[in-house]
C-alpha cells in the first residue's frame, strides 16, 4: 500500500515554484507568468530570496525558462480545451498551480496531477490550510514510482476516461530516466485516445546549447549530481521525435528554447531571456 504520510515536497519543486514566483517580483513587466500561489505554497523561510539559487542576476535564465515551460503548457491546454478536449493530466505536478491560478480554464476540465504519495498528502494539506481547498474537478493522484506503480492504472481509479482525448505534459523529468525508461513511457502515451497531445520537455547535449548558458547547465548539472539526481539522459531534436514516432505517434514536431524565447521575450527591454538547453516534444495520437 502506498505511503500518503504527509512529508514535504523534493527541493526541486520548491526552487521550480520560488522562481515561479521570483519572476513577478524581479522582472519588469510585461510578466510571461503570474506565480504568487506556488509562494504561498511553499512557504520558504525569511530570506529566501537570499539564498545563492534564487540570485536574481545568474538564476535569470533559468527562472525564465521555468516560466515559459510553464505558459506554453499552459497555452496549449488552453488551445485544446478550446477544440473540445476536458482532461489534462500533469506528470510530477509538484507544487504546479494551473489550478488555482485558471480556475476559469481549470473547471472546465478534469485536472489530474500526479506526484509520489507524500508530495500529494502535503500538497493536498496545503491546498485546505490556504483555502483553495481541492475541488471535484481536481484530482491530486499519488502514484508511488519508486515501488513501479503504473500512473495509468492510478488516474483511471481517479476518474479518467481512456476513451477520451487528454493533454499530457511532462516536465523536467526525462532527464533522470533511462533512454529504455523514456522510450517506455512514449509507448504508454502513444496509447492514449486519438486526439490527445503530450507536450515533453527533453535536454540536448552540451554542444546544442548555446555558448553563453553552457557554464550554467555544467554547473547545475554538477548540482544535481552532488544531490544524488543525475541527469542520465540527453537527446538531439531529431531523435527524441525518432523515440516518439516508433512509439506509434502520428504527429510530432520539435518546439525549442530559441522558438520560446521569441515567443515570450522578444522585444523586452530588459534583455530577459531563457537559457537554451531544454526543449519541447509536441506529439499527437
Amino acid at each position: 500500500m502506498a505511503d500518503d504520510t504527509v512529508t514535504e515536497p523534493d527541493h526541486t519543486a520548491v526552487r521550480v515554484a520560488l522562481w515561479r514566483a521570483m519572476h513577478a517580483q524581479v522582472d519588469a513587466l510585461p510578466h510571461v507568468l503570474e506565480d504568487a500561489i506556488g509562494l504561498r505554497l511553499a512557504d520558504p523561510s525569511p530570506g529566501w530570496q537570499a539564498r545563492p539559487d534564487m540570485d536574481p542576476v545568474f538564476t535569470s535564465g533559468f527562472r525564465a525558462a521555468i516560466v515559459a515551460r510553464a505558459r506554453f503548457i499552459e497555452d496549449l491546454v488552453a488551445e485544446r480545451a478550446g477544440l473540445g478536449t476536458g482532461q489534462y493530466v500533469l506528470l510530477g505536478a509538484g507544487l504546479d498551480t494551473f489550478a488555482q491560478r485558471r480556475a476559469d480554464l481549470a473547471a472546465r476540465l478534469v485536472v489530474f496531477e500526479v506526484d509520489q504519495p507524500g508530495t500529494q498528502a502535503w500538497k493536498r494539506q496545503r491546498l485546505i490550510d490556504l483555502g483553495y481547498g481541492v475541488p471535484d474537478w481536481l484530482r491530486l493522484v499519488p502514484v508511488d514510482f519508486e515501488e513501479g506503480a503504473s500512473w495509468q492504472q492510478e488516474v483511471a481509479k481517479a476518474g479518467f476516461d481512456a476513451a477520451k482525448p487528454a493533454v499530457v505534459a511532462s516536465t523536467g523529468v526525462s532527464m533522470y530516466l533511462t533512454r529504455e525508461a523514456n522510450q517506455a513511457t512514449l509507448r504508454d502515451l502513444a496509447t492514449l485516445a486519438p486526439g490527445s497531445t503530450v507536450a515533453m520537455t527533453f535536454l540536448l547535449p552540451l554542444d546544442l546549447v548555446d555558448e553563453r548558458d553552457r557554464q550554467g547547465w555544467i554547473m547545475s548539472e554538477n548540482g544535481a549530481r552532488s544531490s544524488g539526481t543525475p541527469f542520465i539522459s540527453f537527446f538531439r531534436p531529431e531523435e527524441f521525435l525518432d523515440l516518439a514516432r516508433a512509439a506509434g505517434f502520428g504527429d510530432v514536431r520539435h518546439v525549442s528554447g530559441r522558438e520560446l524565447n521569441d515567443r515570450y521575450f522578444a522585444g523586452r527591454t530588459d534583455g530577459l531571456r531563457m537559457s537554451t538547453g531544454e526543449d519541447f516534444l509536441v506529439a499527437t495520437t
